[in-house]
């Protein structure tokens, strides 16, 4: 086994440690396991099965991986963004939900796009300085 894998390991168990004394200090469980529940199952129902029949139908070669990871990673965002992204109209306490979160969604998913894309080109050009010229 790795060193790099163990320090991940090791840095995600620390991870959800702090997640775990974090749900300690929550007066209502009922409502963080009801989300929880629901985002697996938003996972399980909708995501997952989206990213591999785009995965399948769309793309082809060696581009699957990156747009399959970054299909997983704009779900994962966006459910966790749905919440902010929901709430309807006006708030009667600006501070509630200060921020402009449809923009920061999008710019998060505009981030996971390009990086999925550089992470194709480069790829490419990759591919093609192995291959001998013909």
């Amino acid at each position: 086994m790795s060193v790099l894998r163990v320090m991940v390991g090791a840095a995600g168990l620390a991870l959800l440690g702090v997640g775990v004394s974090l749900l300690l200090d929550v007066r209502d469980l009922t409502d963080v396991l009801v989300w929880l529940g629901g985002a697996v199952v938003l996972h399980d129902v909708l995501i997952a099965p989206l990213v591999l029949l785009v995965g399948l139908g769309l793309v082809r070669g060696d581009v699957r991986g990156p747009v399959r990871g970054a299909l997983l990673v704009a779900g994962a965002l966006t459910a966790v963004a749905l919440p902010p992204l929901l709430r309807p109209g006006p708030r009667g306490n600006s501070s509630v939900l200060p921020l402009d979160y449809p923009r920061n969604w999008l710019l998060a998913l505009v981030a996971v796009a390009t990086v999925t894309a550089v992470l194709v080109t480069v790829q490419g050009v990759r591919r093609s300085r192995r291959r001998p010229p013909s």
